[in-house]
């Protein structure tokens, strides 16, 4: 008997290759299966936790046990569900929590919701994630107007704003 995660073999193939399945993630958080919208809020719940990057793939996906299914991604596979100024956290959908780094923010071409980089060490340039209403309100609510425009305060210090 093979260990679990062991390398595939001839004999035993490893797992299928990744493909999209129907599964898409809107860029306003809400999830389709084939065009038609996902209203059970616990499944919504479960694949917004479950969504992972494969950086060998260069895809998303979906994992809930043993099954990973490539998903779409309209503008960010991850959403920032709250914002800490004092600490600069941002809690994630992914149940994940990373610090913010302002350099990064800018908005979104669809509609002005502010977008960041995480996850920087798995993809250059980061993987996006996409403020949801509270969250961005959190963040508006560290600005400052200045001399030199509206600065965002996080973990004491000013830093420059996107235009918005």
């Amino acid at each position: 008997m093979s260990p679990r995660g062991a390398a595939p073999t001839p004999d035993r193939p490893g797992p299928p290759p990744l493909r999209p399945f129907g599964l898409r993630l809107h860029h306003d958080g809400t999830w389709t299966h084939e065009g038609v919208p996902i209203l059970n809020r616990r499944l919504r719940a479960a694949f917004d936790r479950s969504v992972r990057y494969v950086p060998e793939a260069d895809v998303f996906v979906v994992q809930l046990g043993r099954f990973r299914g490539q998903i779409e991604v309209e503008e960010a596979a991850f959403f920032v569900r709250s914002f800490d100024p004092d600490t600069g956290e941002l809690s994630l959908s992914d149940r994940g929590r990373e610090r913010l780094d302002p350099a990064t923010l800018r908005v979104s071409p669809r509609d002005g919701a502010l977008l960041c980089a995480i996850r920087r060490d798995v993809r250059a340039g980061g993987l996006l994630a996409r403020f949801i209403h509270s969250a961005q309100a959190e963040l508006l609510g560290a600005v400052e107007e200045g001399a030199e425009g509206p600065r965002l305060r996080v973990r004491g210090a000013l830093h420059p704003l996107p235009p918005l």
